[in-house]
């Protein structure tokens, strides 16, 4: 399942529960894409609440999206307690001009003040 809100008009939220697959994703990519519309660059806020399965495919499809549009995103928060998600976050931070920090569950207000900022 995948909620998304808004901090503000360039920031965008999505918190991700159940599956990670391309259903997920394909809704994820969307929801950017019309924010995209709008603005050149926004903010992005990523958070696992409890993501029970992820699909390879949706993963690739994910970080392609990511890469393809690397310019278009002036900071991402990601939370999640999941290590290997922020490694996977750290990798691909490098082929990015984006700034991406990575939060833990208990660090979520201080994730959302800093994207905020």
């Amino acid at each position: 399942m995948l909620s998304n809100f808004s901090f503000s008009d360039t920031t965008v939220g999505f918190l991700l529960e159940g599956s990670f697959d391309i259903k997920t994703v394909d809704n994820l990519i969307e929801s950017i894409e019309d924010k995209l519309k709008r603005y050149d660059k926004i903010n992005l806020y990523i958070e696992d609440v409890g993501v029970n399965s992820f699909s390879l495919q949706a993963i690739l499809k994910e970080t392609i999206f990511k890469f393809k549009n690397s310019n278009r995103f002036y900071k991402v928060a990601l939370v999640s307690d999941r290590k290997w998600i922020h490694g996977c976050a750290n990798i691909s931070s490098i082929f990015t001009s984006s700034e991406t920090r990575n939060f833990t569950s208990d660090e979520r207000m201080n994730a959302m003040s800093w994207i905020a900022q």
